[in-house]
């Protein structure tokens, strides 16, 4: 048997893997009450990343430090930025293929969870192959390898370039399935992690009750922030989703 090159479709993830590589991830984990946010979405049918972006988008803004990108290894610099915008990873078919898409979305400091929501069922649900959104990944693919991969490493490189692209942090969701827990690295200081809801017991006012539980990981980049920030923003999120 012999090998055969990747399929275009998956290159920019290739790409991506590489440029990751000198992140330095420690991970950390809480469970989430969703008993409030399940209220408000069974009134506003907003999906449930829509939710958490909005809460770690204020947690955020108000944690410069964590918002926060790093780059270079002999002479590192970092950049803290005064916006907070979030990555979200999609599952999405491009010509044929499914493949994991990546959009951005803007000003999360001071953005409505309608607003979030309304920008997530956009690229949801319009046509990758003709979305702007992923015109720069139509490009990579459309690129010889090499000329793809060096255009793709100089973008990211960019502490300019990089919360366009990726984000000031990133969100990705596997909640849709059977799957309690993960955690991912999405190539920024922090990445949130999305379990699915289920039922689980918990105890209120000293007794046990059963509630609709998330769980909720964080992939920090320790280069950047340390473990006490870290479990600040986690801490922070949760209570926002629980006090929504």
């Amino acid at each position: 048997m012999t090998g055969v090159p990747p399929h275009r479709e998956r290159r920019h993830t290739l790409f991506f893997l590489e440029v990751i590589r000198d992140f330095s991830p420690v991970f950390l984990d809480t469970e989430v009450d969703m008993t409030a946010v399940l209220a408000h979405r069974a009134v506003h049918h907003h999906a449930i990343t829509a939710y958490v972006l909005h809460a770690a988008g204020r947690v955020l803004a108000k944690h410069p430090e964590a918002n926060a990108a790093i780059q270079g290894r002999l002479r590192p610099r970092v950049a803290r930025y005064p916006f907070v915008s979030g990555k979200v990873t999609l599952d999405r078919t491009l010509n044929g293929r499914r493949v994991v898409l990546g959009t951005v979305v803007p000003n999360l400091h001071e953005a409505a969870v309608a607003d979030i929501h309304a920008h997530l069922t956009r690229v949801r649900h319009g046509d990758p192959e003709k979305l702007k959104d992923f015109e720069g990944v139509r490009r990579l693919h459309a690129a010889p390898w090499a000329l793809g991969r060096r255009r793709f490493r100089k973008a990211a490189r960019s502490l300019r370039l990089r919360p366009h692209l990726t984000g000031t942090f990133a969100v990705t969701s596997l909640g849709h399935r059977a799957v309690d827990s993960f955690h991912s690295v999405g190539g920024t200081t922090t990445t949130f992690g999305v379990g699915r809801i289920t039922d689980r017991v918990v105890v209120r006012d000293g007794a046990p009750a059963v509630a609709p539980v998330m769980r909720l990981s964080l992939a920090f980049d320790h280069r950047v922030i340390d473990g006490a920030e870290a479990a600040d923003v986690l801490t922070e999120v949760k209570e926002a989703l629980e006090t929504l």
